[in-house]
């Protein structure tokens, strides 16, 4: 967790934390690769100071503040400094160039951060200087960089301790004016999100609570809005960490009455303008300030602010199964998967939280239908290869790859599997159904789709295999954990045969993605196997859940074409199938009856001659 005393730039923090998702600062590098040396930064002051003397404008001014921008990791602006930057900005004798404005509010932003105790005389001439600006040059020469930096120079302004607090008022006054007017730059330079969510953040934090909630509404609704900015992982999980970076500072300086108006009227409170997926990553960060809080301080009222957290996220969860009705309808909404991306985004960086029902199925949601979304991906390769005129974005599977969503899909396992520890047994019973289905279809879809991409795009089917491997493992996982909650003597045998028999069926649809010797995976069949073969209508059972004859050896969901193609000798994802049965059946043999083998096991003998040895 960030720490307010040790966060220089605070746009520069939110960047790291998304997953290293490159974004510029207001059309320029954030981290600057190249720097000017100290005789170009002298000589760039000196000609910003002749110019001003001079009363005219040169252009090399504009070259000028360039190179002090380019410094700016190293650049320090004094004082003096400051006042020849507001100088430029207030003068009269010249019109300045539209991109001299972001470059002049970004040098000053960094004079407000790297000053130990900036003037406070300077600091109250610099706000009149800002608001002269927005009112009279903002208007005409706007950009999304111009709105960026003014929200930044604001923010930072208005954190500054020592600023009267008629000048934070101000701040926050113009910053609160610019975010509700003209916040549809955002959507022209998505760029700047980090620059104006660090100025928010400043904004947020200030000593002056005056406009808190309406910095919050802003912050909280202009993603819903028609022409406002586009709704994004990478925003989602800087407004995670904003959040974090603005509450671990309200509870470190004990700001009680900022806590519990957030705690009340944005975390209680659920206005019609405020964006679900906003909400959910505000409520996250939450959890984060305060799991660092309670470790050290253990303050009531953080334990409060953490319940209102809990119950912001289960609400929202809430009122996505409602509107999608489960998980078993069809949903393509984008917003919807957005918000199943950015619930399971929190709850990954947010830590354990207590059990809902919603929450359990919206993680469900999100593992089978956004971090590893093979049905789809599926359907899509399938309409490219049978439609001529349709083209497939092999990039799509490149970039989900590389996305942090898949990145994290093991944290995001292991918050699913703890929310299923808790849940209730129609919970439990409901996502165990689909997950087992979600094996059954993984199966059907990448035997149909390995056998037509084979010969043609077997990179397309390689990265495809990385998707489906990943899905394995969470599968695997899981399993254990439904082996140890069902497992016991709290339930009938009978139940836990019908689990084990589940569990080795959809082993067997994965095994062809099993590509290591997992501790978890053995474990579990070891506990399932042991079930099964003391049982022989538990181990008729499995047996009969084999592929038959007919279904080794035609497909009836091919056409009529592929079907004459069909080769099942090719077939590598049926075969692995075959094998991890073949590898099974002996455990329980002496309990299967004999008209069962001879009918379900002697067949797949005659196709795949190398398993005999398995059964004499």
């Amino acid at each position: 967790m960030a720490r307010q005393t040790n966060t220089l730039f605070l746009e520069q923090w939110l960047r790291t934390n998304i997953g290293g998702i490159s974004y510029s600062v207001s059309g320029h590098s954030s981290l600057s690769t190249s720097s000017s040396s100290a005789r170009a930064i002298i000589q760039a002051w000196s000609e910003i100071r002749d110019s001003l003397q001079n009363q005219t404008f040169n252009p090399l001014i504009l070259q000028s503040l360039k190179t002090l921008l380019n410094s700016q990791a190293s650049l320090h602006v004094a004082d003096p400094q400051a006042k020849l930057l507001l100088s430029v900005l207030s003068s009269r004798s010249y019109d300045l160039p539209s991109e001299s404005y972001p470059i002049l509010l970004r040098l000053l932003y960094i004079w407000v951060r790297k000053s130990f105790r900036p003037s406070t005389v300077l600091i109250d001439s610099a706000v009149d200087v800002l608001s002269h600006v927005f009112a009279t040059e903002f208007g005409l020469k706007k950009s999304p960089s111009f709105l960026a930096e003014g929200i930044l120079i604001l923010g930072a302004i208005s954190f500054v301790p020592s600023v009267s607090e008629s000048s934070k008022i101000a701040c926050s006054e113009l910053l609160c004016r610019l975010l509700e007017e003209d916040y549809e730059l955002v959507r022209l330079g998505e760029e700047i999100i980090p620059d104006v969510l660090a100025g928010i953040g400043y904004a947020l934090s200030s000593s002056v609570d005056v406009h808190f909630v309406r910095v919050w509404d802003s912050l909280l609704g202009m993603w819903g809005k028609e022409d406002g900015p586009r709704s994004t992982v990478p925003t989602a999980l800087m407004i995670l960490h904003l959040v974090e970076w603005v509450v671990s500072g309200c509870i470190k300086s004990r700001s009680l009455k900022k806590i519990e108006a957030f705690s009340q009227q944005i975390l209680g409170t659920s206005k019609a303008s405020y964006v679900p997926f906003a909400l959910v990553m505000v409520a996250a960060g939450v959890l984060r300030a305060s799991r660092q809080a309670a470790n050290g301080q253990g303050l009531e009222f953080v334990s409060r602010l953490r319940i209102s957290a809990e119950n912001q996220i289960a609400f929202v969860a809430q009122q996505l199964v409602s509107e999608t009705k489960g998980f078993i309808n069809s949903d393509n909404d984008p917003a919807n998967s957005l918000l199943r991306q950015c619930l399971s985004l929190a709850l990954a960086r947010s830590g354990a939280v207590s059990f809902t029902a919603p929450v359990l199925l919206c993680l469900a949601s999100a593992l089978l239908r956004e971090i590893f979304p093979l049905s789809h991906l599926y359907m899509q390769i399938l309409q490219f290869i049978h439609s001529s005129g349709s083209e497939f974005d092999t990039n799509e599977i490149k970039r989900h790859l590389d996305s942090t969503l898949f990145k994290e899909a093991g944290v995001i396992t292991g918050v699913f599997c703890n929310q299923y520890v808790s849940a209730d047994e129609e919970s439990k019973s409901l996502v165990e159904s689909l997950i087992w289905d979600y094996c059954r279809d993984v199966y059907s879809g990448h035997r149909q789709v390995a056998l037509l991409l084979r010969e043609r795009n077997n990179e397309l089917l390689v990265d495809l295999e990385k998707i489906a491997e990943s899905a394995f493992l969470m599968v695997v996982v899981f399993a254990l954990a439904v082996t140890k909650q069902r497992l016991n003597s709290n339930f009938s045998q009978e139940i836990q045969r019908e689990k084990s028999v589940q569990i080795l069926v959809s082993f067997s649809c994965l095994e062809y993605f099993r590509r290591m010797r997992l501790p978890e995976y053995m474990d579990t069949i070891r506990r399932v196997v042991a079930c099964v073969q003391e049982n022989e209508s538990a181990c008729i059972s499995f047996v009969e859940s084999m592929p038959t004859y007919v279904d080794l050896t035609t497909w009836q969901d091919f056409s009529s074409k592929q079907k004459m193609g069909y080769e099942w000798s090719k077939d590598e994802v049926q075969t692995a199938r075959v094998l991890f049965y073949v590898r099974v059946i002996p455990t329980c043999i002496e309990r299967l009856p004999a008209h069962v083998f001879r009918r379900v096991v002697t067949p797949a003998m005659f196709l795949y001659p190398k398993i005999h040895g398995y059964f004499t």
